[in-house]
């Protein structure tokens, strides 16, 4: 008995496990849903994400020091050979016969002005020619019955005239300004100078054809393949009569969804729920990295904002491209500031909207998009509306209207 008991007087104390370790043993195993929770985010935000995503131009992940340049050059090469094709085809009188567009039914249901002016810079890219192809191809599908009927405005002034509107005269009806509305037209400052073209273009598309609809393309507005499709579409949904513009591009490098439009954060959030609450729904039946995660409200809003983050840093104009499946999954939005390569304008909206602009001066800052964004937004009774995916590509790396750098990039 005495030798047990000086025995236990002479044990080595046990000292207590340190807090920091008491942490990580009860947290950090991997049964403990914070262990998980870490486990993947950091899977997903520094591996996932940056190997699929390094390469994706919209993407915050893309990195611009290593391949910008590359696919900037790879789409200037891809635009010059679209627009040395199209030039050649124009070129071809045995084909271009069988494609005369020049008469214009008189009130056709859609009316498509594509208005285009001489470039000093990027002119052997021949952007016109390249719409008008693709018009010509959208059109040729229709059947027997014309989509729409196709005018070319041409606002060139001065004594170099614009050659590949020339080309298509031949083809398509091309309207141009009396030479005293020339004169005036180059005592402005150029934003004015745009305003007044595109003024003139709605005008003239009217007086000629009186269209039940019209939309006006800037000549570097390449139509996708679903263009005539999607109009019909958006044309025949309520809201349309009520519109005084429908926007059909909007930049994809502004279509993220950390934007000040407030619908995008409504639609931001509402991804993540319904992701989060799948996820949550999925795991008891199928769950192959054994989380334990289960429905409750802490997971819920964890999940909700993983996926939230997931949808902004791969880049919403990626996640919009899925919904090309079918015209009728196109979403319809406020429209937005920036910019009018595309615009649909319904019914006699287009009349209203060259009234609107002729009562406004533009100038740097206030250029003809910001005047009739301002313009919907504070006329009682005026609305406006963008299209979700783009219905074209803007192809103008070179502007008419503004410097241009010697080899333009994507971003």
């Amino acid at each position: 008995m005495f030798e047990s008991f000086v025995a236990l007087c002479f044990l080595p104390a046990v000292s207590p496990m340190p807090r920091w370790k008491v942490f990580f043993s009860q947290y950090l195993r991997w049964s403990s849903t914070v262990t998980q929770a870490l486990a993947l985010c950091v899977i997903t935000f520094c591996v996932v994400l940056p190997l699929c995503c390094h390469r994706l131009l919209y993407s915050y992940f893309f990195i611009k020091s290593m391949y910008l340049d590359s696919m900037s050059e790879d789409a200037l090469q891809e635009s010059f050979k679209r627009g040395q094709d199209a030039l050649h085809f124009w070129q071809r009188s045995s084909t271009g016969a069988l494609l005369r567009f020049s008469d214009i039914a008189q009130h056709p249901d859609l009316l498509v002005t594509v208005v285009t002016a001489r470039r000093s810079e990027g002119r052997d890219f021949h952007y016109l020619l390249q719409v008008m192809w693709q018009l010509s191809v959208l059109l040729g599908g229709c059947g027997k019955r014309r989509c729409a009927e196709v005018l070319v405005c041409d606002v060139e002034g001065g004594p170099q005239e614009n050659q590949d509107a020339k080309l298509l005269e031949s083809y398509f009806r091309v309207i141009q300004r009396s030479p005293e509305e020339q004169q005036n037209r180059e005592r402005v400052n150029i934003f004015e100078r745009e305003k007044r073209d595109y003024v003139f273009c709605l005008r003239k598309g009217w007086e000629l054809v009186r269209p039940k609809n019209m939309v006006i393309l800037e000549d570097d507005a390449l139509p996708r393949q679903d263009f005539f499709t999607v109009i019909k579409d958006l044309l025949s949904r309520r809201f349309a009569l009520q519109t005084l513009y429908i926007k059909l591009y909007h930049p994809e490098r502004l279509q993220r969804y950390w934007n000040p439009e407030p619908y995008r954060i409504l639609e931001w959030v509402g991804l993540g729920l319904v992701s989060a609450t799948a996820l949550l729904l999925t795991f008891p039946y199928w769950n192959p990295c054994s989380f334990s995660f289960t429905l409750s409200a802490s997971r819920l809003l964890f999940f909700t904002l993983y996926f939230m983050a997931v949808a902004e840093l791969l880049g919403r104009h990626y996640l919009l491209e899925a919904r090309r499946l079918s015209p009728q999954l196109y979403a319809v939005s406020p429209a937005t500031e920036c910019c009018t390569p595309a615009m649909l304008f319904p019914g006699n909206a287009s009349l209203r909207v060259a009234e609107y602009l002729d009562s406004s001066f533009c100038v740097k800052g206030n250029a003809k998009d910001m005047v009739l964004y301002h313009i919907a937004r504070t006329i009682p009774g005026e609305s406006s509306h963008s299209v979700e995916p783009n219905l074209i590509t803007h192809i103008g790396a070179y502007s008419s209207v503004r410097p241009n750098p010697s080899r333009p990039k994507l971003l």
